[in-house]
């Protein structure tokens, strides 16, 4: 476990990544990417204006990408 700062102009996007923590697909090659329909629901349910919608599921994107590759560095070790 590790301690980060999230600054707070990111702070709305980490949060969403961080209630999909246990929204993973995965498929027979390992973990896919994050389930999208997840992501729609959170940001209705914490009455997010749509307007902000596409900028952070491109934040969250940016974070799942980051996620995917340290899995996949971790079972290259």
């Amino acid at each position: 476990m590790f301690n980060v700062e999230i600054w707070p102009e990111n702070w709305t996007a980490w949060s969403l990544f961080d209630a999909l923590q246990t929204q993973w697909r995965v498929g027979a090659g390992g973990v896919v990417g994050l389930d999208y329909s997840v992501l729609a629901d959170e940001l209705r349910a914490r009455e997010i204006p749509h307007e902000e919608h596409d900028r952070l599921r491109a934040e969250v994107r940016v974070m799942e990408s980051a996620a995917l590759q340290e899995i996949y560095a971790e079972t290259e070790k």
